[in-house]
């Protein structure tokens, strides 16, 4: 009985279908090439992109420089604070003192609003039997009515004194003026520390102070409690030296903000 020979081994090597494969992929190259080739190339506009990547990058000449030279980028993020000098130094002067132009003059009409929106609300304090017990303030973004907690709260107490509920009720007709307005109220108070059954520390005392005049205005007034926002601030800006009984007592307050329409807390 004769013997089957045994197969042949396939040979060594990389396996037949990448030879196809790489014939095909010549091909192609190949292919694009010739359309290339083909194609037309605008010198003039190539050199003038050239020419501004290399002026302003500094990508072709410069290597790994950066923006001017590495003036902001390769010495680090810290150089950001020459950022004018940078903006100098790429010929956008005109555009930079335009801009900080227009900053001004913005700024400078939200001062005017919030004078006159003082001015109007000074007025009619003045015409009320309160105006001792109201102190009327601006900044840019608001017009500021501080009131001594003294006259609204009894020591360590949250709750509205029934004599504080005239001046309340007079303040709540001015806010009725600018009822579209943000309204912010605060409370404040000194250093002392407080600790009763009720407030664990001056910051709850100040927070349920600035709610209970919140409350107050909700139900005598009219006003939109979505454009009303209240808040404690605790101890934390004094306006007055709280080493004396005088700089605490002022520190104990209520300030109530009412930002005109420029303000940027609008």
């Amino acid at each position: 009985m004769s013997r089957k020979k045994k197969e042949e081994e396939q040979a060594p090597g990389s396996p037949a279908w990448m030879a196809t494969f790489s014939d095909l992929m010549n091909l192609l190259l190949c292919f694009f090439v010739l359309l290339f080739s083909m194609s037309e190339i605008d010198v003039d506009k190539w050199q003038q992109v050239a020419m501004s990547f290399s002026e302003n990058f500094s990508i072709f000449s410069g290597g790994a420089s950066a923006i001017g030279d590495g003036f902001l980028i390769s010495n680090g993020v810290s150089q950001l604070n020459e950022l004018d000098d940078y903006i100098n130094s790429t010929g956008k002067t005109a555009e930079s003192e335009e801009f900080v132009n227009e900053l001004e003059e913005f700024e400078e009409k939200q001062l005017a609003a919030a004078e006159q929106l003082a001015e109007e609300i000074e007025e009619a304090v003045e015409e009320s039997q309160f105006a001792d017990e109201i102190d009327v303030d601006f900044t840019a973004q608001y017009v500021s009515l501080t009131l001594n907690g003294a006259l609204l709260f009894d020591s360590g107490s949250a709750e509205l004194k029934e004599e504080a509920k005239p001046l309340m009720d007079k303040i709540g007709q001015l806010l009725a003026r600018y009822a579209q307005s943000t309204i912010e109220i605060e409370g404040h108070t000194d250093n002392v520390p407080i600790h009763n059954a009720r407030f664990a520390d001056n910051n709850e005392l100040s927070s349920f102070r600035a709610l209970s005049v919140f409350n107050y205005f909700m139900e005598t007034t009219f006003l939109d409690p979505a454009t009303i926002k209240h808040s404690g601030r605790g101890e934390y800006l004094p306006v007055a030296d709280n080493a004396t009984p005088e700089g605490r007592a002022q520190n104990r307050r209520v300030e109530i903000k009412i930002y005109h329409s420029l303000s940027v807390g609008e």
